[in-house]
């Protein structure tokens, strides 16, 4: 019986060997001149090998497989998974800028649905979902045991339909029920207004396909509106670009924004991975932000776009695609970025489609600014540091170093978790935000407010900067 089943074993691993070929994982383990580790395929194939066996139900190989490779990329970071079928489509679909759901990005940590931020103007953003929150509970599945996929597809549904979540938030003493009503998620990725006469705000909230169009888009019409002016002010004198609580997107359309205010053929990331392909230099030229065969995005950008004065507004909620706008501009010394330390991601994720029509996507590179810097785990650090409200009240957000298993910043000598803890934000009297005391602080939680309205402190702030920088020019 033991022979036997060290054939069927040994017949395993040629298998799983054969699943790692599909993958390319065999082509990378060529490349880096790594032979494919056989005995712990062997005790793979035993494990295998044992389920199918002793298991109390019998499990079909394919869901096997599919836990296996699940549990391999989600136990490298936050960020790598597998993508079935449905997931993958679903990806695909997102960054087009429209999908179904409930509007909320996120991971898992401990068993449980970790929320790492609502996306603007959805179902969950408008229920008062925030960042950090843990979902225990979709109506009345508990969520410990369900793998991210099987989570995320329950939250999806027909528009309309409704779905209870039940979660943890810091600082509530019980579980907080959240009910929202799905929808059709068509998230607006520009946004843009004249604040004031002579000066724009142009709002990112998610980096797609069409991101650096609309980003184009809503510049000439800022600058038609000023021309238009029926005050003294006929043309734009300052622009905010606002990046707060923007998840990040595609690469290339970062690298698009960061081009329609850069010189052209600046350096605007670059990457940095174990593999030939993922060493790569982006910079402020077409062929490295539109998608090929098709028309320079920024053909038709108002020239004012290079050497307008500019402000970033960014927040524990800026990441990914929006650190590396913002890193490129402050390192360029293109604008002053303003408001709170960022999320810190700064790794570069690879879909690899394999050929089931699932995928997987894999954490292949960091990426760094212009400069040399690498924000994982640390995010950039704004030029001019402004809390939430003049007090100094600013919410608790949850940052890359908060992640579990999170990839560490090769270049902080301390592990990156206790080395940029940021400085906590002071109430009255000199208290720590985090210091318990019974005497009661309307600073400790910073009030909830519309991004971009009048009661906006750090717009207000952004503003008060760009028109002393028109006192300094007179």
């Amino acid at each position: 019986m033991r022979s036997r089943l060290q054939q069927v074993g040994l017949v395993l691993v040629g298998v799983f060997a054969g699943i790692l070929v599909s993958v390319n994982f065999s082509a990378i383990a060529q490349k880096s001149g790594e032979a494919l580790p056989i005995e712990e395929l062997r005790s793979f194939a035993d494990v295998f090998n044992a389920v199918k066996q002793g298991y109390v139900e019998p499990i079909e190989d394919k869901k096997l497989i599919t836990h296996a490779i699940s549990g391999m990329l989600s136990n490298l970071d936050p960020h790598s998974a597998y993508l079935d079928a449905d997931a993958f489509k679903d990806l695909q679909v997102s960054t087009q800028g429209e999908f179904g759901g409930l509007g909320i990005e996120v991971g898992m940590e401990d068993g449980f649905v970790k929320v790492v931020s609502p996306i603007e103007d959805t179902p969950a953003y408008k229920a008062g979902v925030k960042a950090g929150d843990i979902v225990i509970k979709l109506d009345e599945t508990p969520v410990k045991g369900m793998s991210l996929n099987d989570a995320v597809k329950k939250m999806r549904g027909k528009p309309k339909t409704a779905i209870k979540l039940t979660i943890l938030r810091k600082g509530e003493t019980k579980p907080l029920e959240i009910t929202i009503v799905r929808d059709k998620i068509k998230v607006q990725s520009v946004k843009s207004k004249m604040v004031e006469d002579g000066y724009g705000y142009l709002r990112i909230t998610q980096f797609q396909e069409e991101t650096t169009t609309d980003v184009v888009r809503n510049f000439d019409k800022l600058v038609k509106q000023a021309a238009e002016n029926k005050g003294e002010i006929k043309e734009l004198k300052g622009l905010v670009l606002d990046l707060r609580n923007d998840p990040g997107g595609l690469l290339h359309a970062a690298i698009g924004v960061s081009a329609a205010f850069l010189p052209s053929k600046v350096l605007v990331v670059s990457t940095d991975g174990r593999t030939d392909d993922a060493k790569r230099k982006y910079v402020a030229a077409t062929e490295d932000y539109a998608r090929s065969h098709r028309e320079d995005a920024l053909k038709g950008l108002h020239a004012s776009a290079k050497t307008l004065p500019m402000v970033v507004l960014v927040n524990g909620g800026s990441a990914s695609a929006s650190e590396i706008v913002a890193g490129a501009l402050q390192d360029h010394k293109r604008a002053v970025v303003l408001g709170t330390q960022t999320f810190g991601k700064g790794s570069v994720q690879t879909v690899l489609p394999l050929s089931n029509n699932s995928a997987i996507k894999l954490t292949t590179a960091r990426y760094y600014t212009p400069s040399g810097r690498s924000i994982q785990a640390k995010g950039i650090t704004p030029d001019v540091i402004v809390e939430e409200t003049p007090n100094g009240g600013t919410r608790e957000r949850l940052r890359e170093a908060d992640l579990e298993r999170h990839l560490g910043n090769e270049q902080e000598k301390a592990p990156a978790k206790e080395a940029e803890k940021p400085a906590k934000p002071q109430g009255k009297n000199g208290k720590s935000k985090s210091d318990k005391s019974d005497e009661k602080d309307d600073d400790v939680k910073a009030p909830v407010f519309e991004i971009a309205s009048k009661n906006d402190y750090q717009l207000g702030q952004a503003m008060n900067l760009l028109k002393a920088w028109q006192i300094l020019k007179k």
